[in-house]
């Protein structure tokens, strides 16, 4: 007898670094993005899409001494042999769509863009290969205003995502004014041997302190787990000055410049970013935005990238993670001037600066301190008699048109497995209709959340069968008065 082939069932499992998303989650970061967009149309930015995919060597990342780019990129070549890539950031997408439009573009061009990007970098904890991006860009103006309005633009937004002003700072510094500290300390910017170990140290200031940066800038620093890392090997006298440059603000804007600018002296390239620093500052002052967008020296971000002016919005309240660890969030996002990246395309320098919120990673930390969006799980209508699904389907209709989300139960279960159904779907409230409450015109109403927490408090069956808490019958034509009572107590 022959053998019977066995069938081949794959494992239900996702590829690394990759996550399901459903419920509340989404529809709070549905909810997030439509207020940090208003703040972007507000400011006069207008949406953009582009492709999921794009050309590799458009993206930067197709490297000529391999048969395949694999460079953080996820690639598939088509069939006319040419690489396409998955996009890992909004900005080269728009880099390539400026060149490809760029007579019939207005100058400045301003646009805001809400996509999906991936990254193929190993995954760990809290860092996805899929994640969303919202940006916001203006190409075609020059330093410093523009970087001033980003600035401004990003604030707001981080504020009507939901953080209170008094908890969030935004962070600010130079491209510029780095190399000019790199330079008057002996140290050749187009090195990125010792002077990436430097910037590197300087970023670790806020976690680290001054002792521990100072031994990242000499010989090296051993952690607590016993891990040695490499230090830039600079002289007492480098460690003292880049030390002295990160700790040189007084408290404000202009103190922070003035310090600075102690320190670099007439370096031009430090004397040109702290000139532009100066006019942000002043605009920043002017309009309000002075005590939550200050000047900091310790700012270090993707230095070969940005050219000029570069900021972060970083919360400054604690919070207790899954450990029972009290840690701050950090950054939530970011930004910064690239005047080089339409240059791959067109040859010439084209202006540009922008500002990406950390959707993700703030809402996070806003659901870490009890602050997630409002619940949008629906009204659950139970269909008790299943030879009328016609009426229940109307008092969905009657909920609906009154702005309310309503589904009624279709999984032809009793009453108590329909009653579990809404208790998993997170429902606030519940719509019963069997015959005794039709024979009297009736429709019951359950606040699910209320009875939930009256249970708690309620010591006996006998006391619950009499008081019957949050429940209430109402007439037919008062259905949806009575849900909307009970969705807002």
């Amino acid at each position: 007898m022959a053998k019977k082939e066995k069938t081949f069932r794959p494992k239900p499992r996702k590829p690394r670094g990759f996550r399901d998303r459903s419920g509340a989650e989404i529809l709070a970061e549905q909810a997030m993005l439509r207020r940090i967009t208003a703040v972007y149309a507000s400011y006069g930015f207008l949406p953009l899409e582009t492709p999921a995919f794009e050309y590799t060597d458009a993206l930067g990342k197709f490297l000529p001494d391999v048969d395949r780019p694999n460079n953080g990129v996820f690639s598939l070549q088509d069939d006319d042999e040419q690489w396409m890539s998955l996009r890992y950031d909004l900005t080269a997408p728009l880099a390539r769509h400026v060149a490809e439009h760029y007579d019939a573009l207005p100058k400045p061009f301003r646009r805001y863009q809400v996509g999906t990007v991936w990254r193929n970098e190993k995954p760990g904890p809290g860092r996805f290969r899929e994640f969303t991006q919202c940006d916001a860009d203006t190409v075609g103006a020059p330093a410093p205003h523009a970087d001033a309005e980003a600035v401004m633009m990003l604030a707001d937004a981080v504020a009507a995502a939901g953080v209170p002003l008094d908890d969030f700072l935004v962070r600010i510094s130079s491209r510029k004014i780095m190399s000019g500290l790199l330079e008057s300390i002996g140290l050749d910017t187009a090195d990125g041997g010792t002077s990436g170990t430097v910037l590197r140290a300087m970023d670790k200031y806020d976690r680290l302190g001054a002792e521990g940066v100072r031994w990242l800038l000499g010989k090296g620093r051993k952690d607590e787990s016993g891990d040695f890392t490499e230090g830039a090997h600079l002289s007492d006298g480098q460690a003292d000055m880049v030390l002295a440059f990160m700790e040189c603000s007084d408290g404000t804007n202009m103190g922070a410049i003035r310090g600075m600018r102690e320190i670099l002296g007439d370096n031009a390239i430090g004397a040109e970013g702290l000139a532009e620093l100066e006019t942000m500052a002043e605009t920043l002052g002017l309009t309000g935005y002075g005590e939550r967008a200050i000047i900091d020296p310790s700012v270090v971000r993707g230095l070969d990238y940005y050219t000029g002016p570069v900021f972060e919005a970083e919360l400054t309240f604690e919070v207790t993670n899954d450990q029972g660890q009290v840690v701050q969030f950090g950054s939530v996002g970011s930004g910064g001037r690239y005047d080089d990246l339409v240059k791959r395309f067109k040859g010439v320098e084209v202006p540009a600066v922008g500002c990406s919120v950390g959707v993700s990673r703030l809402l996070s930390a806003l659901e870490a301190r009890g602050q997630m969006a409002a619940d949008e799980a629906p009204v659950v209508i139970l269909a008790l008699e299943p030879d009328r699904m016609g009426a229940y389907q109307m008092m969905a209709r009657q909920l609906r048109a009154a702005g309310i989300a309503t589904e009624v139960y279709l999984g032809g279960s009793g009453m108590r497995a329909q009653m579990k159904y809404a208790d998993k779907r997170g429902a606030r409230v519940a719509v019963l209709q069997g015959e005794d409450e039709r024979a009297r015109g009736e429709i019951t109403v359950k606040d699910l959340k209320l009875g939930e927490k009256l249970s708690t408090q309620i010591e006996s069956n006998e006391e619950w069968r009499e008081s019957q808490p949050a429940q209430v019958s109402v007439p037919e034509n008062e259905l949806v008065a009575a849900v909307q009572r009970a969705l807002q107590s």
